[in-house]
This record gives C-alpha cells, sequence and structure tokens, in this order.
C-alpha cells in the first residue's frame, strides 16, 4: 500500500504534487520522493520520512518544470529500511523513464532473473518496483526500436507488461519528453483514478487526492487500462489486458483508504456504514443489547461503521480514546516491538466513558491483536466492567501477498484459531468478527459493477491465480528477518531496557 499521483500542467506541479502526496500520507509513511520534469531534464528529491519531513523550501525551489509525479512510500517488498529504495524510480533508456509503483509483484525474482538473461538490464536494489521500471523499459524499447514514441507505442508495451508481471499493480510512469502514463493490473487490486482542472490532468490512488487540490474526479481506471497523457494535456486511453476482470482489494474500504475517497464507484464512507450495519446483527446474536451500556469506536477507521452499529442496536455512542495524531499508524509501523510500544502512546481512554460500564469496542480489523490487547487492558484499567469487542471485518487467517503489511501466518492472530482462542488472547469479554460474505455483500451493494473483490486475507483465495504456500513463503521471508532485525534495533533505543 502506497500513495502515487502523476500530473501534466500547463503550470509548475511541484506544490500541488506535494499537496497531493500530503493528502495520501496515510498510505505511507516510510519514505516520499517527487520527480518533475523541464526542457527533458528530471529533477528529483527522495528520502526517508514523512512528506513534510523530506521537503524543504529549498527541495521544492529544485523541482522545475509542469510535468512530475510522486509517491508516499509503505514498504512490502524488498529492503523496507533501505534509502535507495524510496520512490520514484528512474531509468535512462530509452527515452528516461521514472516510475512510481502502488502494489506488490508475486513473481518478481523471475521477472528479475529475466532482465539479466535475456534483456540484459541490471537491477541494483531488492525492490519489485525497480523490476516493474525495467520490464516496461524494455518492453517501450523492443516497440518503439529507436523511432519516435507514440501512444499506440505505448499502449503495445502495457499489453506485454501485463503478459509478463503477476501480482498487483498501480503505476505512473514520467517519459521524459513525451508525457504521463498510468496503467493497472488486470484485476484492479490497487486503485488508480483520474481527474482534470483548468489547465491540469491528474491521476492519484484515492479521488481524496484530486479533490483536496482542486481538481474534479473524472473517473477510475479500469482493471488493465493505461492512460497516456501527452505534453499538451491530451488524454489517450486503451485497453490492454487480455481478460480484465475487477476485483479491487477489499481491504482498502475496511482500513486503508480515506473514508472521502470513492473508489471504483464505492463510497468508502459508505461501505464503512454498511460494514456497521451488518456487524450489528451479528452482535445483536452474541451479546443481548441490554447488556451493553455504551459503543466507543476504536480511532480512527472504525468510526463510521461504530455509528452505524450504536445507532440500530438504539445504544449511547461516545468517544472513550483519544487519538495523538502525532504517531504513526502502528498497522504500518515495522517491527513488533515499534508497535506495541506505541500503542499506548497512540491512545488514551477518557475514565469516564469505562468506568462502571459493560462497553463494546469497535475496530475496523483485528491483525497481529497486539493493539486490540492493549486497549482492552486499557479499557479495564479505566474502569470498565466488561469489555466486549467487534471487528467490522472478518478474521484476518491468511498473509497478503499484494501489498498489505501482513507478510506471515505466525503473526496473524486469527490463524488456525478458533474465535475462542482469540477472545482469550486478546483478553475480552466477547469476542464479535464480521462474516466474510455479509463483508462482501455490504461494500459490492454499492456499486454493482464490481464483480469481485480480493479478499484474500480473510478468505484465502488469491485472484491472480498463481499463489501457493510456497510463493507465500518465498516472498516474506526477507520481511521476517528485516522485522526481526527492526525489533532489535528498536530494543537496543528503548530506555531502561532489560532483556
Amino acid at each position: 500500500m502506497c500513495g502515487i499521483v502523476g500530473l501534466v500542467s500547463n503550470a509548475p506541479v511541484n506544490q500541488l504534487i506535494y499537496d497531493a502526496l500530503l493528502l495520501l500520507q496515510h498510505r505511507g509513511q516510510d519514505a516520499a520522493g517527487i520527480v518533475t520534469q523541464q526542457d527533458r531534464k528530471f529533477f528529483m528529491h527522495k528520502a526517508k520520512g514523512m512528506v513534510r519531513d523530506v521537503f524543504r523550501t529549498r527541495n521544492m525551489r529544485s523541482l522545475p518544470g509542469n510535468f512530475g509525479l510522486g509517491q508516499v512510500r509503505y514498504p512490502t517488498a524488498g529492503n523496507a529500511y533501505s534509502d535507495e529504495e524510496a520512490q520514484p524510480f528512474y531509468v535512462n533508456a530509452p527515452f528516461g523513464i521514472v516510475l512510481v509503483h502502488n502494489g506488490n509483484l508475486t513473481n518478481a525474482q523471475a521477472l528479475k532473473a529475466e532482465l539479466f538473461s535475456s534483456d540484459h538490464r541490471h537491477i541494483n536494489t531488492e525492490s519489485d518496483s525497480e523490476v516493474l521500471l525495467n520490464v516496461l523499459a524494455h518492453e517501450i524499447d523492443k516497440t518503439t526500436r529507436g523511432l519516435p514514441l507514440y501512444p499506440a507505442d505505448v499502449f503495445a508495451a502495457v499489453r506485454q507488461v501485463h503478459l509478463r508481471v503477476r501480482g498487483s499493480y498501480a503505476v505512473i510512469a514520467l517519459i521524459a519528453g513525451h508525457g504521463v502514463l498510468a496503467f493497472r493490473d488486470p484485476f484492479g487490486i490497487r486503485p488508480l483514478c483520474l481527474g482534470r482542472s483548468e489547465g491540469a490532468v491528474m491521476v492519484a490512488s484515492e479521488s481524496v487526492a484530486l479533490e483536496g487540490t482542486g481538481h474534479q474526479l473524472e473517473r477510475n481506471l479500469d482493471p488493465g487500462e493505461a492512460v497516456f497523457i501527452d505534453l499538451q494535456g491530451r488524454v489517450h486511453a486503451q485497453q490492454c489486458a487480455e481478460q480484465p476482470v475487477l476485483k479491487p482489494c477489499i481491504f482498502e474500504f475496511v482500513y486503508l483508504a480515506r473514508p472521502d475517497s470513492v473508489m471504483d464507484g464505492i463510497s468508502v464512507y459508505q461501505a464503512r456504514l454498511n460494514l456497521g450495519a451488518a456487524l450489528a446483527k451479528r452482535v445483536v446474536s452474541s451479546v443481548p443489547p441490554s447488556e451493553i451500556d455504551v459503543v466507543i469506536p476504536i480511532p480512527e477507521s472504525s468510526r463510521p461503521s461504530a455509528a452505524q452499529l450504536a445507532q440500530l442496536l438504539g445504544l449511547p455512542y461516545r468517544e472513550g480514546f483519544v487519538k495523538n495524531r502525532y504517531v504513526g499508524r502502528t498497522f504500518i509501523m515495522p517491527g513488533q516491538a515499534v508497535r506495541k510500544k506505541s500503542v499506548r502512546q497512540k491512545l488514551n481512554a477518557i475514565a469516564s466513558e469505562f468506568k462502571g460500564r459493560n462497553v463494546l469496542l469497535v475496530d475496523d480489523s483485528i491483525v497481529r491483536g497486539t493493539t486490540s490487547r492493549e486497549i482492552v487492558q486499557m479499557a479495564r484499567e479505566a474502569g470498565a466492567r466488561k469489555v466486549y469487542l467487534a471487528s467490522a471485518a472478518p478474521p484476518v487467517r491468511y498473509p497478503n501477498v499484494y501489498g498489505i503489511d501482513m507478510p506471515t501466518s505466525a503473526e496473524l492472530v486469527a490463524h488456525d484459531r478458533d474465535i475462542e482462542e482469540i477472545r482469550q488472547i486478546i483478553g475480552c469479554d466477547a469476542l464479535i468478527y464480521q462474516d466474510v460474505d455479509a463483508m462482501k455483500r455490504a461494500i459490492g451493494s454499492i456499486n454493482p459493477k464490481v464483480q469481485g473483490f480480493d479478499a484474500s486475507c480473510f478468505d484465502g483465495v488469491y485472484v491472480t491465480g498463481d499463489i501457493s504456500l510456497a510463493d507465500i513463503d518465498r516472498l516474506n521471508a526477507n520481511r521476517v528477518a528485516q522485522d526481526e532485525a527492526q525489533d532489535d534495533t528498536s530494543r537496543l533505543a528503548l530506555p531502561n531496557h532489560e532483556d
């Protein structure tokens, strides 16, 4: 899960791209980068950190030009802690191409071997995005064969990319002297949309990045579709996949996306309201509403679901936790030690909302269980008589390979455990989960044109059809080692630590 944006304008784009990345900051907090083009020359700045920390006035002044792209990174492949893997990535031939990517390639290692042995291209990092860039560059080179580049050539190259690449990918690339290319994988797993303003065309991961920078959302890119925006702002589009089918990642609607975004014709806010309505039915069958004094959301993604659930059950809705907005989202923090340490830094309980009450806590999802266990304990320490916990999403039982940080089965609290075992680990008095089919109906009903979802972390069905247990072990072996290394570093940094 990363946030990406590309822009073609008749005015300088550096500030607009910066503003769009701020609006996409929730999609990645590890690194940020911007590249612009002026007179066929690229100007780039990228580094680890949040957008506001990476870009200073001097950096912005060094990014001239009316065309550009940017990314906020959340690492799920490659070396999560390497400065070198901040995006955009650049290759000088053909033409000069820079690229940003949101997603995860499931055949990156095989492609890397092909690039070395057959395509004679060198990959300098462990990033699958650099692999994707070089596959695209190779296919553009084959298509043009030294001749000028036209939109038809770009689309022919993307068709070949779709045939070679597996996994999830939303891509924006800037081709020097020609324009901005954007395309989406044949399943549309990761989001990408297009919008316009007077004199500018923007593509971005979420509609909020368009609307927040003065652009009007025009449409989402179809799965497998490629859009090429030339330097005059003309938009060329073509379907480049043989059998595209729209199956977006359902976790975008559950947790990842901002509630004010609309993706693939589905309002994220409405999706979360619907999840709350479906969850209310599950709660009634597990805990009589008469035994619940108050409904309290766990900030922030769960608020719409919790509010809808409380209204339908006729229960008071209260804010019982105050969130420190200057601490990052624990779900996307690298390293288990960092996640555990940050929970109480991030949330503080309002004791008066808990004391002497039976509380129903509502969360958007439960992944590792670390945060849930800490929050249940906080509610008890604040004086709650009983603590019930409801999840607007079903149990997360399977690893995700398409760009969400759920790397190994061992880290998932629901893997190979029944609900009672999970409840005991988390320490709540009752644990209520959403149903998988109910979740799909609740979100899919908003736009019947959506043909299904990638819900692999819930149901174990990988929509690309090329994933085995061996593949999952291979794809995530490096991430386990990296998290362990980060945990060691984090422990050394903790004051008064005792082994």
